[in-house]
């Protein structure tokens, strides 16, 4: 296993563990953490495993990182519509 994908793994067990702990701004300091690690680590393991790996690591984070992008989502269409009536 290449040290990308290891520190991906990493990165994922951290993800939940740190997803069990109990947390007063609902994890979203944790979440910025992780994700600021999180994109570069995305592209290591793409550069160092392929673009199929990077794709299915991509995913793995986004399904633990779900909320921040359905927030994202919802901003972006928000905007969206705003300038349509605009």
């Amino acid at each position: 296993m290449t040290p990308a994908l290891t520190g991906a793994l990493v990165w994922l067990v951290a993800a939940n563990i740190i997803a069990m702990l109990p947390s007063r701004d609902h994890h979203w300091r944790a979440a910025f953490v992780l994700i600021a690690i999180g994109i570069p680590l995305v592209g290591w393991v793409t550069w160092q495993s392929g673009p199929i790996l990077g794709l299915l690591i991509l995913a793995a984070g986004a399904s633990v990182l779900r909320w921040p992008l359905i927030h994202l989502w919802r901003w972006l269409t928000r905007k969206r519509d705003d300038q349509a009536k605009g």
